[in-house]
């Protein structure tokens, strides 16, 4: 029997030309259509400010940290504010934004990052991250809370009290686990589907705003 493949290949590309995201991303020059769900987010939530502390994590190919770095352009072009984008993959260099490459989950990397905040507070915390899915959605499942639990102890640990943290979340096993831990963690708990999240896709992001207890002492 013939392979399907190539139908499914070419109908995804077809797809994926016509999206009005991704057409829109390359004429505003954003690496990925993702910035639109970051820029949604952000104008309805009123997350990023000029001034703030704003670690990326999952950041590459950068289209959120290209977004930062738009929103925090002060006169002259000037960067009125902090990035630090964090991710396994390489990431093409966004002007003012810092880079640390690495596993989030490694310990190494926390104390590079950590020693990058030299104790200040982060404003905001942003997670794209998303694991390597096996198609076991038990494995896929576990994996995905796994990075929300890293994302939410990282935010615990260093986030301002009235910071916030967005984080990529996939409906299914173990996302009442995930909404839980936002809601312990955060005053104000709210799920968010952009419009630039594809109808099809399981995604969407868990908003918490305004630590319930004082960071935890590193």
């Amino acid at each position: 029997m013939k392979s399907r493949s190539p139908k499914v290949n070419r109908a995804w590309l077809h797809e994926h030309q016509n999206d009005p995201y991704v057409r829109l991303a390359r004429k505003e020059d954003f690496r990925s259509r993702a910035a639109y769900k970051l820029k949604e987010i952000d104008e309805s939530f009123q997350l990023v400010r000029p001034g703030q502390c704003v670690v990326d994590l999952g950041a590459a190919p950068g289209a959120w940290s290209q977004y930062l770095r738009r929103r925090f352009a002060g006169p002259g072009g000037r960067m009125d504010g902090r990035v630090i984008a964090v991710d396994l993959l390489d990431f093409e260099p966004v002007d003012g934004v810092e880079f640390l490459q690495g596993d989030f989950g490694d310990d190494a990397l926390l104390a590079r990052l950590e020693a990058m905040l030299a104790g200040r507070a982060v404003d905001l915390v942003l997670s794209d991250m998303a694991p390597n899915l096996s198609g076991i959605a038990s494995t896929d499942a576990a994996r995905m809370c796994h990075l929300v639990e890293l994302a939410v102890e990282f935010a615990a640990r260093h986030l301002h009290p009235e910071g916030g943290l967005v984080c990529k979340a996939f409906h299914g096993s173990g996302y009442d686990q995930m909404t839980r831990l936002f809601k312990d963690h955060f005053r104000t708990f709210k799920p968010v589907k952009p419009k630039a999240s594809r109808d099809k896709s399981a995604e969407t992001f868990l908003l918490g705003i305004g630590l319930k207890r004082p960071p935890t002492a590193v």
